[in-house]
C-alpha cells in the first residue's frame, strides 16, 4: 500500500506532487498539511493531529465531507508527523512518501528526515519529496531513476560506514569507507537514468536535487 503523508510545512504545489497524491492507496494529513489538500482539491482519508494549524473554515469543509478526524492534546510525545506514521503502519502501508515535511523550522525538518531511519527500521520504504528533493535513508541498498547531470549527495549519519559503492554517477566509488563528518559524497550527479547506492555497514543519507 503506497501511503503519503502531508504535513503544515513548505509545500509547493507542482504537477509531480499533485501525480504523486492521485497516484497513492492513502492520504494522511498531519494537522495543518490538510490546508495544502485543500488547496489542490484533494481530500485525505484521514486528518490527525492536535488541529493547531488546521484552518477552521478547511476543518469545516472537511468535517462536511465526512473525513475522520483523530484528535491527539496539545502536550504530547510524538510530533503530528510520527502520530501519522504510526496510521499507515497500522493500515499497512509498505512505502510510505512524506511531503511537506521541510520548511523554515530546522527542528522539525531535522526530525522528519530522521523519522525515515524509523520507518526503516521496520523494513518499511520510505522517501520525502519536496520541490527540488528527494531524500532518502539507506542502510543496504537503493535505486535511483534521474536525468543525467541531475546532482545526487551521499551522507554518512553513522559513526562509521563500510562497503560504499556508487553506480552509474559521474563519481563512482567502490567499496568505500567514510565518516560521519565526511564531505566525499556531496555534489555527485547522474551520468547515466539509473543509480544505484549501496553499502555494507552503517546508514546514509541520499539526496536527489534539482537546482
Amino acid at each position: 500500500m503506497n501511503c503519503i503523508i502531508v504535513a503544515s510545512g513548505t509545500l509547493a504545489y507542482t504537477p509531480v506532487i499533485k501525480t504523486l497524491l492521485h497516484g497513492a492507496d492513502l492520504i494522511i494529513a498531519a494537522d495543518g498539511g490538510a490546508n495544502h489538500l485543500k488547496a489542490m482539491n484533494i481530500q485525505p482519508h484521514i486528518i490527525i493531529g492536535d488541529m493547531d494549524s488546521i484552518l477552521p473554515s478547511e476543518k469545516r469543509f472537511f468535517e462536511k465531507n465526512h473525513i475522520p478526524f483523530i484528535t491527539h492534546p496539545s502536550r504530547k510525545d510524538n510530533t503530528d508527523t510520527d502520530l501519522c506514521i504510526d496510521s499507515a503502519l497500522e493500515k499497512g502501508a509498505t512505502y510510505i512518501t512524506l511531503i511537506g515535511v521541510t520548511g523554515q523550522r530546522l527542528d522539525h525538518t531535522l526530525a522528519n528526515i530522521f523519522l525515515l531511519k524509523r520507518i526503516s527500521d521496520l523494513g518499511i520504504g520510505a522517501r520525502i519529496v519536496d520541490e527540488t528533493n528527494e531524500i532518502y535513508l539507506v542502510t543496504n541498498y537503493l535505486e535511483l531513476i534521474g536525468e543525467p547531470g541531475e546532482l545526487l549527495s551521499v551522507i554518512p549519519i553513522s559513526d562509521n560506514v563500510t562497503g560504499l559503492s556508487l553506480k552509474g554517477l559521474e563519481y563512482p566509488i567502490e567499496n568505500a569507507s567514510i565518516s560521519m563528518g565526511s564531505s566525499l559524497g556531496i555534489s555527485n550527479c547522474f551520468k547515466d537514468t539509473f543509480a544505484t547506492i549501496s553499502v555494507k555497514t552503517g546508514t546514509v543519507l541520499v539526496t536527489k536535487s534539482r537546482e
